[in-house]
C-alpha cells in the first residue's frame, strides 16, 4: 500500500474509533490508554487519614490501609472505616413491633386530589413519637463482611514498627502493590480483588512469613447499631458455623440475625480457627503467603483460582476495562490544569467502575463506608452511572437498571397509592424498593424521569432493537407517571405542591413549577414519543396533551427562576443580606443551582439561551457557593458548555470549594457549613480511646464524608459531552477553550 494511502487509512480508523466532533483525535495517533491510566497511579510514602486506597470489583469493594491490608483502622479518619462491603450484603435488626410501610405514611394535602398517603416526617422530633420512622429509615442497611489484616506472632502489629511505607495503587492492573519494613525486615504485599467470586486476593512475601511470626487473619464483624458510616461492631455478634474444614481451605457461613452470607478461606499456608469469629492464616515453611477470602450469599464452597490465575483474572479485567470504553487524553495542553483534570477523570473512571457499577443503583458513597444506612437515593443514578454508556460502558449500566424492571410492580403500586397511572420511583430506597420517611425525600420527583434518560443512553450507545425491547415497558411505564402526575389547573399542568425540587431547600407545600423539573418532564415525554417510533408504535394522544400543557419554565426580570412560586427570588438573593453568603432563612440562593440543569443536564425545548446565560451569570454573582455539593461543578460546567461559554466550563470544574476538592486517590469529601465546627475533629479510636487531628477543612466546617461518588460520576459525564460533543454541538472538543487544551478523545458518544 502507497505511504499516503496507508496514513490516510489510518486516520479514517482514528476517526471511527473517537465518535462524534473529535476532528483532533482524528488527525492524531491513537491514545496509548495503558501510558495514560498509570501516568495517574496514586502512590503513597505516609498514611493519609483522609485517603485509605481502594480495590472491587463492582459489587465488592476492599478499602485497604498503607499496608495494603485492613491493620491499622485507628490510623484513618472515622469517616474512612476501612470496610469490605458487597452490593448484596444487607441487614435488618430485629423489628419486634412488626413495623411495615404502612407504619411510616402519613396523609399529606394534595391540592385537587384530597389526602395522600407519603413517606413523610414533619421534622426529626417526629422520629422520637412514632419509632418506626428510625427503624424503617435504618432498615434494611449495608453491612461490612469482613477485616483482613496482618499479625505478628499472632497478635496486632505494632504501628511503631512499620519504616519505609511506598503504596502503589496500579490502576491499570487492579493491583494494590505495597512494601514496608516491620522490624526491621522487608514485606511486600500484593492485594487485589477478583473479578469474580467476590472474594480479596492477598499475596506476602516477607522473611517474617518463613520465620513463622507473620500471618494474616480474616475476622467478622457483628452490626453496629449506629450503621453509619462504619456499620462494624467488634465486641461480638453474630455466629460463625464451620461448614466444611482442611488445612489449607475452610468453608463457613455467617449468621446476624436473619442475614446469612458464606465465607471460604484458601492459602498456601495453614489455616485455623481463633476464636468465634476469625480464621488464621500462617506460612508453611516458605517466605511467600497467600491469603484468598471470598463472600457470597450462596451456600455453595467458592471456586477459587490458583494465585497465578487470580493474578491474570485480576489484569485482563481491568485492561479490557481500560481498553474497550472511551478516554480523553489531555497531553501537550498547555494549560497548568490539563494535567490535574485529566488525573481527576482517570481516577474517577476507576472509582466509579468499582462503587457505581453493581448490580444495584449505588448510594453516594458506594462501597467505601455508608451514609443514609448504605441505602441508595435513585435521584442520584444519573449523576453516579449515566457516563457509563457515553464513554463505551453501557454494560456498567445495565448491571442495575435490571433493579428498575424488576420493581415496576412496586413502582405501579405507588403510583396508584397516589390516584395515579404509571411507575412511581422512590427516593431513599434498599434492594426492597421501599421508600424511606424522612422530611425531604418524599417530594422529591426529578428522578421520576430518570429511567427514560438512563435507557435513552444504553440506546444511543448500543442502537439496537434487543435494548428497545430490554427496557420498553419501562420508559413506557414511566413516562405515564409523567404524564398523570402534573395536576391540571388552569388550563395547564403544573408540577407540585406538594414537591421539593433537586434544590432541597424549598417548602413543599408551596413550591410549584421548578424549571429544571418541567423541562425534564418534558424532556422524559418526548423521549418516550421516541422510543415507541422506534418500537414501530404509534404516538400516544394523552402524552402530547401533557407536552402541550406542562407549565413553562418561569421568567421574571429577564432570568428563570428556580421555582415559579417565588417570583422575588432573584430580589432577595440580590438584596446586601443574601447575595453570596447564607443569610436569614429567606435567602433561597444556596444547595444546588438546580435550575442550571435545564440547559445543562439536558436542553430543555423551551428554554431560551440568551436568558439562561443571564441566569447563569446571576448564579456566579449572587450563590452561596459555600454550600454547593459535588456534582453541582460539573452540572454547572455542562450548562456553560451548552451556552458556548467553554472557559467558564473549565473554570467551574475547578472552582476552589470544600466540596470540589480531589483527595491523592480521586476522591471528593462532603463538607457542610457547621459553625460550631473546631479545629480538631477525630480519627478512629484505638486501645487509648479517641484520637484528634487537624480539622482538614478548618474550624466553621464538619466533614460529613470522606467521599462523595456523584461528583467522580458527574466530573465524567461533563468531560465526556465537553470533549465529544452533544447534539447540535459542532467542531472539536466543543466544550474546551481552543486556546490552552490540546485534546484527544477516543470512544465516547456524544450527549443528547
Amino acid at each position: 500500500m502507497p505511504r499516503g494511502r496507508g496514513a490516510l487509512l489510518a486516520a479514517a480508523l482514528c476517526a471511527m474509533a473517537a465518535g462524534a466532533g473529535t476532528v483532533l483525535a482524528q488527525a492524531a495517533p491513537r491514545i496509548d490508554r495503558e501510558a495514560l491510566v498509570r501516568r495517574h497511579n496514586p502512590v503513597f510514602t505516609a498514611v493519609d487519614p483522609h485517603a485509605p486506597a481502594m480495590l472491587g470489583n463492582g459489587n465488592l469493594g476492599f478499602t485497604a490501609d498503607i499496608t495494603g491490608l485492613q491493620t491499622f483502622p485507628e490510623r484513618y479518619s472515622e469517616l474512612a472505616p476501612l470496610l469490605t462491603m458487597a452490593q448484596w450484603a444487607w441487614h435488618s435488626l430485629p423489628n419486634p413491633k412488626g413495623y411495615t410501610e404502612a407504619d411510616g405514611l402519613v396523609q399529606v394535602a394534595v391540592p385537587g386530589r384530597g389526602e395522600q398517603p407519603y413517606a413523610y416526617m414533619k421534622s426529626w422530633d417526629a422520629a422520637e413519637k412514632n419509632p418506626a420512622f428510625t427503624w424503617l429509615r435504618a432498615n434494611p442497611h449495608r453491612i461490612s463482611l469482613a477485616r483482613l489484616a496482618f499479625t505478628i506472632d499472632g497478635k496486632a502489629p505494632d504501628f511503631a514498627q512499620v519504616a519505609a511505607p511506598r503504596q502503589t495503587l496500579d490502576m491499570w492492573s487492579g493491583t494494590l502493590d505495597s512494601s514496608f519494613t516491620y522490624d526491621g525486615q522487608p514485606v511486600h504485599v500484593r492485594t487485589r480483588v477478583l473479578p469474580g467470586p467476590d472474594a480479596v486476593f492477598v499475596d506476602v512475601r516477607s522473611p517474617l512469613v518463613a520465620s513463622g511470626r507473620l500471618g494474616v487473619a480474616v475476622r467478622y464483624p457483628g452490626v453496629d447499631s449506629k450503621i453509619n458510616p462504619d456499620p462494624s461492631r467488634w465486641d461480638g455478634g453474630g455466629t460463625t458455623t464451620i461448614v466444611s474444614q482442611r488445612p489449607d481451605r475452610i468453608h463457613l457461613r455467617r449468621s446476624l440475625d436473619a442475614t446469612h452470607y458464606w465465607s471460604t478461606i484458601s492459602s498456601n499456608g495453614v489455616l485455623t480457627r481463633q476464636g468465634a469469629a476469625t480464621i488464621a492464616a500462617r506460612g508453611n515453611g516458605g517466605a511467600r503467603l497467600t491469603v484468598t477470602a471470598s463472600f457470597d450469599r450462596s451456600a455453595a464452597p467458592a471456586k477459587l483460582p490458583v494465585p497465578e490465575m487470580a493474578e491474570k483474572a485480576v489484569a485482563g479485567h481491568w485492561r479490557d476495562f481500560w481498553t474497550r470504553g472511551g478516554a480523553v487524553d489531555f497531553s501537550g495542553s498547555t494549560d497548568p490544569r490539563a494535567t490535574e483534570l485529566e488525573r481527576r477523570v482517570v481516577l474517577s473512571q476507576y472509582l466509579s467502575a468499582i462503587n457505581g457499577a453493581g448490580a444495584l443503583p449505588p448510594q453516594e458513597e458506594g462501597l467505601f463506608s455508608n451514609s443514609w444506612y448504605g441505602k441508595f437515593h435513585l435521584e442520584m443514578h444519573p449523576w453516579h452511572a449515566a457516563w457509563q454508556p457515553l464513554w463505551g460502558h453501557p454494560e456498567l449500566l445495565e448491571r442495575s437498571l435490571p433493579w428498575y424492571v424488576a420493581h415496576l410492580p412496586k413502582a405501579r403500586a405507588e403510583a396508584a397509592r397516589h390516584g395515579v397511572k404509571g411507575a412511581w420511583w422512590p427516593k431513599m430506597v434498599g434492594p426492597e424498593g421501599r421508600n424511606s420517611p424522612s422530611l425531604v425525600s418524599p417530594f422529591l420527583m426529578w428522578q421520576q424521569p430518570h429511567p427514560i434518560l438512563l435507557a435513552e443512553l444504553v440506546w444511543r450507545s448500543r442502537k439496537d432493537r434487543a435494548t428497545l425491547a430490554r427496557y420498553g415497558e419501562l420508559v413506557e411505564a414511566t413516562a405515564e407517571l409523567l404524564a398523570a402526575w402534573p395536576i391540571a389547573k388552569d388550563g395547564r399542568l403544573n408540577l407540585g405542591p406538594p414537591l421539593i425540587p433537586a434544590q432541597e431547600n424549598y417548602d413543599p407545600a408551596t413550591t410549584v413549577n421548578p424549571v429544571f423539573e418541567v423541562e425534564y418532564f418534558r424532556w422524559g415525554l418526548e423521549t418516550a414519543q421516541a422510543w415507541r417510533a422506534r418500537r414501530g408504535l404509534a404516538r400516544r394522544a394523552d402524552w402530547d396533551a401533557a407536552l402541550a400543557k406542562i407549565a413553562p419554565p418561569a421568567v421574571r426580570d429577564g432570568l428563570y427562576l428556580p421555582v415559579e412560586s417565588l417570583p422575588d427570588f432573584w430580589t432577595v438573593a440580590q438584596s446586601p443580606e443574601c447575595r453570596g453568603n447564607a443569610g436569614p432563612a429567606r435567602c433561597k440562593n444556596r444547595d444546588h443551582p438546580s435550575f442550571l440543569m435545564a440547559y445543562g443536564f439536558i436542553r430543555g425545548a423551551r428554554i431560551d439561551p440568551a436568558t439562561m446565560r443571564r441566569t447563569f451569570d446571576a448564579v456566579t454573582a449572587n450563590w452561596d457557593l459555600r454550600q454547593t455539593w459535588g456534582w453541582d461543578f460539573p452540572m454547572m460546567a455542562m450548562t456553560a458548555a451548552r451556552l458556548g461559554e467553554p472557559e467558564k466550563a473549565v473554570d467551574w470544574l475547578f472552582a476552589d470549594r470544600k466540596n470540589n476538592q480531589w483527595g491523592p486517590t480521586g476522591m471528593t469529601p462532603r463538607v457542610h457549613l457547621d459553625e460550631h465546627a473546631s479545629e480538631l475533629v477525630p480519627v478512629s479510636g484505638g486501645a487509648g480511646g479517641v484520637a484528634m487531628a487537624s480539622n482538614p477543612d478548618g474550624p466553621g466546617y464538619r466533614r460529613a464524608a470522606e467521599t462523595y461518588f456523584p461528583s467522580n460520576g458527574a466530573l465524567l459525564m461533563a468531560v465526556g459531552m465537553m470533549a465529544a460533543g452533544w447534539d447540535g454541538a459542532t467542531g472539536p472538543a466543543p466544550g474546551f477553550p481552543k486556546q490552552g487544551w490540546k485534546v484527544r478523545v477516543e470512544g465516547i458518544t456524544p450527549a443528547p
